[in-house]
């Protein structure tokens, strides 16, 4: 007895690998894109307008930073901008006492970096008495 073959109509293209290879690109894509944040703030520095230090400390380091980020401490000039130089300076001038005050006199055209660069090697060497100088506004008449 002869069967009759019946023939199987292809009912599409199968679309199954082809979801399988998009979901895998879309999950490559969401964990390898970085996402950043850009804000644009109008920042306007406050003035300081405390009242000055009437008692004088009878010693503690005082760290110059200039409006191009050089360093002097105790009004001596520093080789280089690095931290590790800041960090033996300071060591080296306070004598190892890590409770004298430290005052930083930043020009007002300072980079932050430069001043952020003093405060990070004060609190890497231990001390605890950290104050940034300022002067008072001055009054326009306009």
């Amino acid at each position: 007895m002869r069967f009759r073959r019946t023939q199987r109509r292809s009912s599409g293209i199968n679309l199954t690998p082809l979801i399988d290879v998009v979901f895998l690109l879309l999950i490559f894509f969401m964990v390898s894109t970085t996402f950043t944040r850009e804000t644009r703030l109008s920042v306007e520095l406050p003035e300081a307008d405390g009242q000055a230090a009437t008692e004088e400390l009878p010693r503690q380091l005082e760290v110059l930073v200039d409006r191009e980020g050089s360093y002097a401490v105790n009004g001596d000039l520093l080789v280089n901008r690095k931290i590790e130089t800041i960090m033996s300076a300071l060591e080296l001038a306070s004598r190892a006492d890590k409770s004298m005050p430290i005052t930083i006199i930043a020009d007002a055209e300072a980079p932050h970096r430069a001043v952020v660069s003093v405060m990070d090697a004060a609190g890497r060497l231990g001390f605890s008495q950290l104050s940034i100088a300022t002067q008072e506004p001055q009054e326009h008449n306009d």
